[in-house]
């Protein structure tokens, strides 16, 4: 794959190397690109491509450490901290009260450690390459470097969409990449040996609302001011909703001249372009732009361009070329970077599995939040009271989950997560791909807190961490650095110390980030209960892309990797108007299909390369 259009780095650890293999590495950084920084025995450490904006490394003695991404500690900070460093063991406490989203890396006494973030925005992957195991940030520079294969199992579990449960969801797209957990670090060992270190505990969930959202109120103002200077000309998403009005005015409070977008979606009842106006009357300093959806690009338009295949299928297909507009017009306007609100659905409300819990500890608070919930959702009462009193483990679920993956899943559900469901063009093969994978998970999979509904939040931060990701990847390319703070670690432990039962509630809407908000934010957004969409646009556009799709339908890539079934899926893209559910599993599938012809038509043009790189033979 072709990856010199995004910044990456590989970790190696302190070890003789193959002879070409440090030269393979520098070629897809580009000749003139690649960087190098060693550990103190002058073998290679750290190699990729970076801007001094995206990397900051210290020297201190036998100590090498470094953090890529957004971090609160400056160069002169970092190097003194890392004076106090005398093992791995060390790491994270010297780090700590440290905050913004970035990697770890160091070089300590000959042992490599590095981690991400625990939001999962911040990845990191592991590979053998050349007999040696080697960590990235990128799942395709290690797919490049070892000559991996796509995984079409992982492919299979792709066409759920979001609901692919843990600790499935930390895999890779190729076979022989892995990827490691969020909560953990990786230590490489001078001689070779691997070992996983369990760097994240999750917060007590004992605060008080109040006292919480102090907290929360406290890390997002620090997140914001982390990225914005006092005059800084800074896009910023207005939708209309709470998340990211609130980035607008902390970044208004932090001295910054915002450039703010609202998309005007044309459905009559559609109420966010008003809520968006409220917002931008009250804030200073304020240039704000609205987009009519008709006057930009249609949703999936661009979807038969081949792209940068990234590290694996995107959920952002759907609107990339609008994205990439509005990246064109907030750059005119002299915008260096975008505040995005995305991750905020997730990070501050948990999901309804808090109730499971709730009647457990408080019967009667409990009926009364599962009776809300019940009413908001219409699901029937029988199926309700299954749900609260089912007390199967995380590996029963697992397991219960395998064989239920061509059933629907119910609205709403106090279990351990959102059940898998695939689509009904998945292949034969596809279903017992995923049966057996579920199956493996439950034989010895560990939750990622003991109790369900904290699993369930946890689970879902971890899911906006990966799509963060992808919208990040794309946002690298369209040239406007994106920034999403509800997905810095520091504000997903503040959300997570409340109470789950007053971080959610069946009669109001984010209770949690509104009390953070009050009185910065304008009241009536705070009270607003709607949530709008963009459904006539998303049916445009496949409408649209009608030609696209009736060419995927007669030549598939899924159905050659047979993932799909061939004339199931060509039913469901000639007609995806008729769909009567599935939506989430449509745009799973167009994105799995983009990318492996993504992935073949980079491929095609590394051949191309390496031929022309080729030595004239005489």
């Amino acid at each position: 794959m072709d990856v010199t259009l995004a910044s990456w780095f590989v970790i190696f650890p302190d070890q003789d190397l193959s002879p070409d293999l440090l030269d393979r590495v520098r070629n897809l950084a580009g000749p003139d690109s690649s960087q190098v920084v060693p550990h103190p025995s002058g073998r290679p450490w750290l190699v990729g491509r970076w801007s001094d904006d995206e990397m900051t490394v210290c020297a201190v003695g036998e100590v090498r450490l470094a953090v890529a991404g957004v971090c609160s500690l400056n160069a002169a900070e970092l190097a003194s901290r890392a004076g106090r460093i005398r093992a791995t063991a060390d790491i994270e406490a010297v780090l700590s009260g440290a905050h913004g989203s970035f990697h770890v890396l160091a070089s300590v006494a000959g042992r490599c450690y590095v981690r991400g973030s625990f939001s999962g925005k911040r990845r990191v992957y592991r590979a053998e390459v050349d007999g040696v195991t080697v960590c990235a940030d990128r799942a395709h520079v290690l797919a490049r470097l070892s000559g991996a294969e796509v995984d079409t199992a992982q492919l299979a579990l792709r066409l759920a969409g979001v609901a692919v449960p843990h600790p499935l969801t930390d895999s890779a797209s190729w076979s022989g990449v892995g990827a490691v957990p969020p909560a953990e670090a990786v230590e490489l060992k001078p001689g070779g040996g691997v070992r996983a270190l369990r760097w994240w505990q999750a917060p007590a969930a004992d605060l008080p609302l109040r006292e919480a959202a102090a907290g929360l109120r406290k890390a997002l103002r620090r997140a914001v001011a982390l990225r914005v200077r006092p005059g800084d000309v800074v896009a910023a998403d207005l939708s209309g909703g709470m998340d990211s009005t609130s980035l607008c005015f902390l970044a208004a409070e932090a001295g910054a001249r915002l450039v703010t977008m609202t998309l005007h979606w044309s459905a009559p009842t559609n109420e966010d372009r008003a809520y968006a106006t409220l917002a931008a009357q009250r804030l200073p300093h304020v240039e704000h732009l609205v987009f009519p959806a008709g006057d930009l690009p249609a949703c999936f338009a661009g979807l038969d361009e081949r792209l940068d295949p990234g590290d694996g299928p995107s959920l952002v297909k759907r609107d990339r070329l609008t994205q990439q507009r509005l990246a064109e017009e907030m750059r005119s306007h002299g915008t260096r970077l975008r505040l995005s609100g995305h991750g905020g659905d997730h990070v501050v409300q948990p999901p309804a599995a808090y109730v499971h819990g709730l009647l457990r500890r408080s019967p009667a608070a409990g009926l009364r939040h599962a009776a809300g919930l019940r009413a908001r959702s219409r699901q029937p009462l029988g199926a309700t009271a299954k749900a609260l009193l089912d007390r199967r483990s995380y590996a029963s679920w697992l397991a219960h989950a395998a064989e239920r993956l061509r059933v629907p899943a119910p609205l709403m559900d106090f279990g351990w997560g959102v059940r898998p469901q695939l689509p009904f063009w998945a292949s034969d093969q596809a279903v017992e791909s995923c049966r057996e994978q579920l199956r493996a998970a439950a034989r010895d999979a560990i939750p990622l807190h003991r109790e369900r509904s904290r699993h369930a939040w946890i689970a879902v931060v971890q899911q906006a961490g990966l799509g963060d990701a992808h919208f990040s990847h794309d946002a690298a390319l369209a040239g406007l650095p994106l920034h999403t703070p509800f997905c810095d670690d520091a504000v997903v432990e503040a959300a997570l110390a409340a109470r789950p039962h007053e971080a959610a509630s069946p009669w109001s809407y984010k209770p949690l980030l509104a009390a953070a908000m009050d009185a910065l934010v304008p009241g009536p957004v705070l009270r607003r209960t709607t949530k709008d969409h963009c459904m006539p646009e998303w049916q445009e556009g496949l409408r649209r892309q009608r030609h696209t799709l009736a060419a995927w339908a007669e030549d598939s890539r899924l159905v050659a990797a047979g993932v799909a079934d061939e004339a199931k899926l060509r039913r469901a893209l000639l007609s995806p108007g008729l769909l009567s559910g599935g939506v989430s599993e449509l745009e799973a599938t167009l994105a799995a299909e983009a990318w492996l012809r993504d992935v073949e038509h980079q491929e095609t043009l590394n051949r191309s390369r390496e031929l022309n790189d080729a030595p004239i033979a005489r």
